[in-house]
């Protein structure tokens, strides 16, 4: 057992795959945190953004959590609000996470990132795997959502880095297309850094 887990950063844009991706890893016992997950626990009812975030916009507390919807609004009307959110998230967020990997008894820990580059959070991992498809497979997959519109794909894909960057700065790129594809390539990848630890 490392004093210190393999850190693997798993990221990739909407639609990609990457939820599914991540439980093939955790059915091959390696212990996944989630980013948004952890954003979800802070946000809730004694989560530990709800006082942070009631002192910066107290309108956005409703029954002792975090509105997401009213934290939406806020940034659609103030440029300045997504910093003053980030200022009181990020750190906590960076809490969680550092807690979950110490207290997990593996020599590998994923990390479930969406923004994984654009945070800067690659830099703190040990290799980063980056899941994609073919553009018309993701549209098709996103659009298939309940309630999701053309103009939210993407308002959300220009938000996010490119596809074809990640790609460029991962050590593991895996297609999901096909499950059976994505599988193999996700033991593939975990053989690889098991070889790499042992060396």
């Amino acid at each position: 057992m490392r004093d210190v887990p393999f850190l693997i950063g798993l990221t990739g844009s909407i639609g990609m795959g990457k939820s599914t991706t991540a439980a093939m890893f955790a059915d091959l016992g390696v212990p996944i945190w989630d980013a948004d997950n952890a954003v979800h626990r802070l946000y809730d009812t004694g989560g530990a953004a709800v006082e942070p975030i009631r002192v910066i916009y107290p309108e956005a507390v409703v029954d002792g959590a975090v509105c997401r919807e009213v934290l939406k609004q806020w940034i659609a009307n103030d440029v300045s609000a997504l910093g003053q959110i980030e200022q009181v998230v990020h750190p906590l967020v960076a809490a969680d996470r550092a807690e979950f990997i110490g207290q997990a008894q593996a020599d590998i820990v994923l990390l479930d990132i969406p923004l994984l580059f654009e945070t800067g959070t690659s830099e703190m991992v040990d290799a980063v795997v980056v899941v994609t498809v073919p553009p018309a497979v993701q549209r098709d997959r996103v659009m298939a959502r309940e309630g999701m519109t053309t103009e939210q794909f993407e308002a959300i894909v220009a938000k996010q880095m490119p596809d074809a960057e990640k790609r460029k700065r991962a050590d593991y790129v895996i297609e999901t297309t096909s499950l059976e594809q994505a599988k193999a390539q996700v033991q593939t990848v975990l053989q690889q850094i098991k070889r790499q630890i042992d060396a």
